[in-house]
């Protein structure tokens, strides 16, 4: 599976922007097949987004300090 870039979250966003504003156009003018197929558009960019911020959330919350590896030394006698 492809990851989106976390770069790319503002241009993922003004994607979903766009996607709405079509949304809306394709109502005003009736065009039913279009508005259908944009909301499924929409549906996966922000499936994507918020895919994406949970990726983000996860990689910050679970990164854990192991410290600096010591060996353990034994003594002979």
């Amino acid at each position: 599976m492809l990851r989106v870039d976390p770069a790319q979250r503002r241009r993922l966003e003004q994607i979903t922007i766009n996607l709405t504003a079509r949304i809306d156009e394709a109502r005003t003018n009736a065009w039913l097949g279009e508005v259908e197929g944009l909301q499924h558009s929409l549906e996966a960019a922000k499936t994507k987004l918020a895919r994406l911020d949970r990726t983000i959330r996860t990689t910050q919350a679970t990164t854990t300090n192991l410290g600096m590896p010591t060996t353990a030394t034994h003594h002979r006698k």
